[in-house]
């Protein structure tokens, strides 16, 4: 019996996944077009994972430059510039997850666990009046499979009783080596491997 559920945040609470990607082509202007698009493939196929990281491979593996912490540090801040306001408006919340959530939140102990930097998120979150539905809203710096890891043990949770809500394989690799179940969503790539959420008003855990 499932009694704690734990959200991914982006393209399962809220459609972002558009407008952060149009922000990494604006934060990298002054590069090619051939190299931002590289980086536009993998930050739609990790989803779930930090600015932090999506900022460091850019450099490390498409320009095969290296970048200091001090400097992934500046972009991500311009980053969040781009997209926190932006984001903060009701207009992108996802209907059919927003209506569960209202609906259960008394039911299930609820959480998010998103790659999106935390402050960012919590900003968000009270702008969007999303606060009162859940115990803890984590985000970035910190991987994402450490904050699935912190909730369990916090909250005292049994694993058995534990699933993470996700539409891309980050997710899925956060909720397994934490040894929880995975419920993908919003993710036609996931619908084809792993258990899959079409619509909530139909999900049994």
């Amino acid at each position: 019996m499932i009694k704690n559920i734990i959200f991914d945040f982006d393209g399962v609470i809220l459609d972002s996944i558009p407008i952060k990607t149009e922000a990494f082509r604006k934060l990298f202007y002054e590069f090619s077009q051939a190299e931002v698009d590289e980086l536009i493939v993998f930050h739609i196929k990790n989803g779930g994972m930090s600015r932090y990281k999506k900022i460091e491979y850019f450099f490390t593996e498409i320009l095969n430059k290296k970048i200091e912490n001090k400097d992934i540090i500046k972009y991500a801040e311009k980053y969040s510039k781009i997209t926190k306001i932006e984001l903060a408006q009701k207009k992108y919340l996802i209907e059919d997850t927003l209506l569960f959530i209202k609906q259960n939140f008394h039911k299930y102990n609820l959480h998010i666990a998103s790659g999106a930097d935390e402050k960012d998120l919590k900003y968000i979150c009270q702008e969007l009046d999303l606060e009162e539905y859940f115990l803890s809203i984590n985000g970035s710096p910190e991987i994402k499979s450490n904050i699935v890891n912190n909730i369990l043990v916090n909250y005292k949770y049994e694993k058995h009783e534990t699933v993470l809500i996700g539409d891309s394989i980050n997710d899925y690799e956060a909720s397994n080596a934490n040894q929880i179940k995975f419920y993908g969503y919003n993710s036609p790539e996931l619908k084809q491997q792993y258990k899959y959420i079409d619509t909530f008003d139909k999900i049994n855990f």
